[in-house]
């Protein structure tokens, strides 16, 4: 999912090219949820399927390709625009259009922002690694990735 609040931001920054919805490799272009305000384990229900918020998006080499710009997956990455992945827990039927209904918060108090400012800038908040390894919603390579991080101050 990528929220479409995103959209003016890119088209300031990358003057001339056509941003259409979907550009960003997106299944959902959203409105109203953003990485600040998103939890990781947030469930919602779109159309008849229900979904999990578990992670932020994570651009792959093919981002660069769409754009014609080696450097899109860094910038990607550097803005704090980058979406979050939906698992989906109840399979259903989708359209656009379909209203995106909230059901539960997700875990800990995590919003997505704090898990990309761990991986991007703040590697040592040790509260919040400590409370991201424990985000039963996040993927294990996730948690795996931040308990490393983790000081033992027995070392």
């Amino acid at each position: 999912a990528y929220p479409s609040e995103h959209y003016p931001s890119w088209r300031q920054e990358l003057p001339g090219i056509d941003l259409p919805h979907g550009i960003f490799g997106e299944n959902f272009t959203t409105e109203g949820l953003v990485e600040e305000t998103v939890h990781i384990g947030d469930r919602f229900r779109i159309g008849s399927a229900h979904f999990v918020v578990t992670q932020p998006r994570m651009p792959c080499f093919k981002l660069g390709i769409r754009f014609n710009r080696p450097d899109m997956v860094k910038r990607f990455l550097q803005s704090g625009r980058a979406g979050f992945y939906l698992a989906v827990l109840v399979e259903g039927e989708v359209t656009a259009g379909d209203s995106i209904e909230f059901l539960a918060r997700g875990e800990n108090g995590i919003t997505v922002a704090d898990i990309i400012s761990l991986y991007r800038t703040d590697a040592t908040n040790q509260e919040l690694l400590r409370r991201a390894t424990e985000l039963a919603s996040l993927p294990k390579a996730w948690r795996d990735y931040f308990r490393k991080r983790l000081w033992n101050p027995d070392d």
